[in-house]
């Protein structure tokens, strides 16, 4: 590059200024037998509560603050204790939730730090993602505790990177602004948009940053984007004021001066070390081809596929298994079709003899070319036994090879071909575990007066009515209700009431022998943390009480303790939704 030119131009030392000041910167295991059938038992749920112990916990008191502002993301305030400045950071108003501004505030780190050890070996189900999306991304004051800042940070990290919801990962990154103290949501959101070839996305990201960027892969990335940009000004002038700090690296530089004209010739050169690198790598060669292997990284593979850089599956011989092995794991990650990979497999040639005893021949071939042979016999058999233990037998052959994501659109459009009055009943469980489920998301609610816990009185909890109109309305419901003899007062129609005394409604107490409270179904550690005011804590218990499983089919004694803790924590909003997913009649 051409310094002294650069140094000695009058406008971009000004330009130079203006960037000091403002510029932001944007081990090995017995095969398994593949023709064992699925059956209920295998198909249990692995209990994942574990006993936890009791803990002795602090008496601290949470002093509850006022709403704050939707709309103020970043609150800062001077600890005179401490002179230090106090960045909250967050994305949701505390009091949108029923939460509390100093929820961690008495939180031990050492347990936040188990429960989510816990937590993340457990794939969450959508109600509990939910609550712990809320949990993590509403202002409040870090836990101090037992664990650092840092700490605390890295668990809100780690939780939204395997989450990955990118629209709440932006929101939040974006509008508190911690590029620099946290740079890895900030990589792993541009990366992942250059990973589709989306580059216009990932640096869409740069031009929201107010800040100059300390990290050098994103310096990096944000010096080509403005390249990209058509501000090569600005990036040449970036680049070399790293330079002047002692920034070296020679891949990166002789594909930045390729674009930027300095050098004349393509640079051919290819590095799978980044994203950004291989990227840079396919744009400085016009004749750029690249030959994936099972060690090329899912970005890469992503980055493949998308820019239509993948081989077609028409010029892959079958007699090349190594590279239908790849193949196969990239339709598992789906970076191929599995219309891609069974077109490959009809293109196998078997004998008559093969065709006929699929079972036995399998057992002599390839796992690539038995996989090929029990897919066309599939194609071929007519009888549904014959058929359901081909397909159960090439599912589990993919799976015990961890490439179970390479059947599952073909497994469910085999098994919609078939009716379930059909399925012999060995083969009912398999069938019922695989096909796709067609069910429309319920949402409206119907009233249904005869039973309490789905009566008018769920209108409550969608419109917060008066507590006059809510006694009366429960008084005759329940003056109906001791008339019928026959009537069954349910665990979930002691939910409903339970949350209705917790906000104040008045229950007669001649209807107390309507049921009993058990204070014992209360978890002890849950209990302790409720007597300790531990706000944030007791809602990690409840996420990793929900776990994998969806708040409508979890038992009703589970929703009862989950209620109850948020009726005994004031936390109304929360406990609401989870109540008119539980409770009401829906249609």
């Amino acid at each position: 590059m051409k310094n002294s030119r650069l140094l000695n131009n009058i406008k971009l030392l000004i330009i130079l200024f203006f960037l000091l000041f403002t510029f932001g910167s944007h081990s090995e295991e017995e095969p398994a037998d593949i023709w064992n059938v699925e059956t209920e038992q295998q198909n249990k749920k692995e209990t994942k509560n574990e006993k936890i112990d009791e803990e002795s916990i602090s008496q601290n008191t949470i002093y509850k603050i006022q709403s704050q502002n939707t709309d103020e993301l970043i609150i800062e305030e001077n600890q005179t204790l401490t002179s230090n400045e106090v960045k909250i950071v967050g994305l949701y108003d505390p009091a949108e939730n029923g939460l509390d501004i100093n929820m961690w505030s008495n939180s031990d780190g050492e347990q936040i730090l188990r429960i989510f050890k816990r937590i993340n070996k457990i794939n969450l189900s959508q109600d509990a993602t939910e609550i712990l999306d809320i949990l993590l991304v509403t202002n409040a004051y870090y836990p101090k505790l037992n664990i650092t800042k840092e700490q605390f940070m890295k668990i809100k990290s780690d939780w939204l990177i395997k989450n990955s919801n990118l629209k709440l990962i932006e929101d939040y990154l974006l509008k508190n602004q911690i590029i620099n103290e946290d740079p890895r949501l900030t990589r792993y959101l541009v990366d992942y948009y250059l990973a589709k070839s989306d580059i216009n996305k990932s640096c869409e990201i740069f031009s929201k940053i107010q800040s100059s960027i300390e990290d050098e892969y994103l310096s990096k990335f944000n010096i080509y984007c403005l390249i990209n940009n058509k501000k090569e000004e600005e990036a040449q002038l970036l680049i070399d004021l790293k330079k002047e700090l002692g920034f070296k690296d020679k891949f990166y530089e002789s594909k930045i001066n390729y674009l930027l004209g300095f050098d004349k010739e393509p640079e051919t050169s290819i590095s799978e070390k980044t994203i950004l690198d291989f990227h840079l790598s396919h744009r400085t060669n016009p004749e750029f081809k690249f030959e994936p292997k099972e060690t090329t990284s899912k970005q890469i593979w992503k980055y493949l596929s998308t820019s239509n850089l993948l081989d077609d599956i028409k010029d892959v011989e079958v007699s090349s298994l190594d590279k239908i092995a790849i193949i196969e794991k990239a339709t598992h990650e789906r970076n191929y079709t599995e219309k891609d990979l069974f077109e490959l497999y009809k293109r196998f040639q078997f004998n008559i003899n093969q065709l006929l005893n699929i079972k036995e021949s399998s057992k002599v071939l390839s796992k690539i070319e038995a996989r090929a042979l029990i897919y066309q016999g599939i194609l071929i058999t007519s009888k549904i036994e014959k058929k359901l233990e081909l397909m159960n037998a090439l599912k589990n052959s993919f799976k015990n090879d961890g490439l179970e994501n390479a059947f599952k659109k073909e497994l469910i459009s085999f098994l919609e071909e078939i009716d379930l009055d059909q399925v012999p009943p060995n083969y009912v469980s398999f069938y019922e575990n695989n096909i796709k489920e067609e069910k429309s998301e319920l949402k409206k609610i119907k009233i249904n007066n005869k039973v309490l816990h789905q009566s008018k009185l769920i209108n409550y909890f969608r419109e917060k009515k008066s507590n006059k109109n809510v006694e009366k309305d429960l008084k005759d419901l329940l003056k109906k209700i001791k008339k019928n003899k026959k009537y069954f007062f349910s665990k979930k129609d002691v939910i409903l009431i339970e949350a209705l005394k917790s906000d104040g409604v008045n229950v007669p107490k001649k209807y107390d022998d309507f049921y009993e409270i058990n204070e014992n179904e209360m978890p002890s550690d849950i209990q302790l943390l409720i007597n300790n005011e531990d706000m944030a804590v007791a809602i990690l218990r409840i996420v990793e009480s929900i776990g994998q499983d969806e708040l409508k089919d979890m038992d009703a004694d589970t929703i009862y303790f989950i209620i109850s803790t948020l009726n005994k924590l004031d936390i109304d909003p929360i406990r609401n939704k989870i109540l008119l997913k539980v409770l009401p009649l829906k249609v």
